[in-house]
């Protein structure tokens, strides 16, 4: 009998342990992105947390053809693709999570994607057809409602593969998250917005890790059998040349002895005749024009002050390395706020923060003569301040093209 009873009580720890692990085990509804192929509509069990205006996601692969988006899916037979626009929108889902993500736990996930070689669209800067086909990459969020990015979870590299390849994340969140949001995005920092797609397709369960496990980035799946009948077009230049880094300047340079009863003049470093020019998003200094504004992103200041964050070094040497390597562009600095400040607090605000802006990049070589700033305050407005998203666009620093001599 006593046996009998130690033996049921095995019986009943292992029960227990096994249901709270699926209980803990986070399930996706509709993970596969399964739908009937259709455009501007999001698959069942995944709502559009898109801009207003703009069309939603699309069920891939295109239906007659619309799209020209042709690649099977790697699981099932739809998949999911969302496109980032040159007029600086993008597209993203959200769906409210079987359980809630749990603060200090950590959770794996893994999700299948790939980029179309071919994604015509029309695009609302030009009012014609283009190919979205630059890559982007895919921003997971956590929140407490849909469409709310309250927490960045995870965020792969570029995805630049034509082929279905097996991206794995690991989730660290710092509160209860209820709802999960998949977002298309641009290379980062983002300073020129292009037109680009990304395709979705056979997501995980989200599943508790320790979280001391280390995690693969990304693991290669083979190409489907079907989709080797052609080649996939060559994988594009990256947009930012990475193997050109600022060039560093000390905290306390040495002094430069003069020649005899000359002054030297500090110069900014000329850049080697065999330098290429530095690209951000496919442009180059030829394809800049006079009147060009460029958006940074990734650019963050302390609340309510001009202080630039730490965060924020990265892309400011991103801007540093463009204007070291085209020495003839003139910029001006804009900053802007939304509409939250006082009047006098929104002029003043911006100001300093384009002149913070300005200070670091003299500081790392750049002339002033070439740096000039204004503050905008909250009087150019990019989206609705009536909403959190859109103040957070509104607040902002532009880089605009003056003049290239």
């Amino acid at each position: 009998m006593k046996r009998r009873l130690i033996a049921l009580t095995i019986l009943s720890l292992a029960i227990n342990i096994v249901y709270g692990q699926s209980q803990d085990t986070i399930k996706l509804k509709n993970p596969s992105f399964e739908d009937y192929p259709r455009v501007s509509s999001a698959p069942s069990g995944w709502l559009d947390c898109g801009f207003p205006e703009e069309t939603e996601p699309d069920v891939q692969p295109s239906p007659n053809n619309e799209f020209k988006v042709n690649k099977p899916a790697n699981h099932g037979y739809t998949y999911l693709g969302m496109v980032v626009r040159d007029n600086d929108t993008w597209e993203s889902v959200g769906q409210k999570l079987s359980s809630p993500l749990k603060k200090g736990q950590c959770y794996s996930f893994q999700i299948d994607l790939a980029r179309s070689s071919t994604y015509i669209s029309q695009t609302k800067t030009t009012g014609k057809d283009a190919n979205y086909n630059t890559p982007a990459k895919l921003r997971i969020y956590g929140g407490f409602g849909y469409c709310d990015k309250k927490f960045l979870l995870g965020e792969s590299s570029m995805v630049i593969n034509y082929n279905w390849k097996r991206y794995v994340f690991k989730f660290e969140p710092v509160d209860d998250y209820s709802y999960i949001i998949l977002e298309a995005f641009y290379q980062t920092p983002t300073l020129f917005p292009y037109n680009g797609n990304i395709l979705l397709d056979n997501s995980s369960d989200i599943v508790p890790i320790p979280c001391s496990d280390e995690v693969v980035a990304e693991v290669t799946q083979p190409e489907p059998a079907e989709e080797k009948t052609s080649s996939p077009p060559p994988s594009p230049k990256p947009k930012v040349a990475e193997t050109k880094p600022p060039v560093k300047v000390p905290d306390t340079p040495k002094p430069v002895t003069p020649a005899p009863k000359e002054k030297q003049p500090v110069a900014e470093t000329t850049p080697s005749s065999n330098k290429e020019p530095v690209v951000f998003q496919g442009k180059e200094i030829g394809e800049l024009k006079e009147g060009t504004t460029i958006q940074v992103n990734k650019l963050f200041f302390e609340a309510n002050k001009s202080t630039i964050t730490n965060e924020s070094i990265p892309t400011l040497d991103e801007i540093y390395s463009f204007l070291s390597n085209n020495r003839k562009v003139v910029v001006e600095i804009g900053g802007h706020t939304n509409n939250l400040p006082a009047p006098d607090m929104r002029a003043k605000l911006s100001r300093e923060r384009a002149e913070e802006v300005a200070k670091y990049l003299e500081g790392k070589g750049i002339s002033r003569n070439r740096l000039q700033t204004r503050g905008y305050g909250s009087s150019k407005p990019i989206a609705d301040n009536r909403t959190r998203q859109g103040r957070q666009k509104n607040q902002r620093v532009d880089i605009k093209v003056l003049r290239i001599d």
